[in-house]
């Protein structure tokens, strides 16, 4: 987290930055209102050279307007989507922890592994947040038919006090969506991607369903299910669906009965 002064943004007051990327920032902010009321949220800010990547924006736009229809404990919620001095931004919940990334590198480090137990508890989350995700519906109860498309460590948010969030639909699919991936074109990470989207076949919520997989596999065995020297290598690993037992790794996950 990087301290800096805080700084007025609009109603927010921006508090730390907390991360940064080549396309946007995020801090942590505060909301004020009547009665001394305050929030603490986050905000997701688009770097202002990024203003006229006219794609960029619309995937933007897409991933809070998809957020903004879900509304379940395992899913990051959004406030507001909105456009400050020429910034377009995202206010969304604060989730004080780590990402799964972040757990597992520690992990690796240490050569150890998640207890099972544990990591079948964060797992039910996940398919409990992208279950209600898949069977979202509209008002006139047609399917939306979101697809996350990128379910990774990185989009796995887990809180101190032990929840579970599911973040970052920003490459998500869904019906309504105004950006639209081409044809052949792969979005998401390649080692948690599923092998129909490796090869750029339509899709439906299995594919992030495999996803879900390739997280269990990772977090019982405290390595990547798809790993090779380079993008090419594992792309061809995922195609060919190469899948070593867990507890060929790991002895201390729990037999089959």
């Amino acid at each position: 987290m990087t301290t800096r002064r805080p700084i007025q943004f609009g109603k927010y007051l921006l508090l730390d930055r907390i991360a940064i990327g080549g396309m946007a920032e995020i801090f942590r902010a505060k909301t004020s209102g009547a009665a001394r009321f305050e929030k603490i949220i986050a905000i997701k800010r688009i770097h202002p050279n990024m203003s006229d990547d006219k794609d960029f924006i619309k995937m933007f736009i897409d991933e809070a307007k998809i957020s903004g229809q879900l509304n379940h404990p395992s899913i990051a919620q959004i406030y507001e989507l909105g456009r400050i001095e020429g910034h377009h931004f995202i206010a969304m919940e604060f989730i004080w922890g780590k990402d799964l990334l972040q757990i597992l590198s520690k992990f690796k480090k240490q050569r150890a592994y998640m207890n099972p137990f544990q990591a079948a508890f964060i797992i039910s989350k996940i398919c409990e947040g992208l279950d209600y995700a898949h069977k979202k519906k509209d008002a006139q109860g047609q399917s939306i038919g979101i697809i996350h498309r990128d379910v990774s460590p990185q989009n796995i948010l887990i809180s101190y006090e032990g929840d579970i969030k599911i973040i970052d639909f920003g490459i998500a699919k869904a019906r309504d969506r105004s950006s639209h991936t081409a044809a052949g074109v792969l979005k998401g990470k390649f080692g948690y991607m599923s092998p129909e989207q490796i090869r750029g076949l339509p899709i439906d919520h299995r594919s992030d369903i495999f996803a879900i997989g390739t997280l269990l596999f990772e977090m019982l065995t405290s390595r990547p299910l798809f790993t090779g020297e380079s993008d090419l290598t594992v792309l061809e690993k995922v195609r060919n669906v190469d899948i070593p037992k867990p507890r060929e790794v790991n002895k201390e996950i729990p037999a089959e009965k």
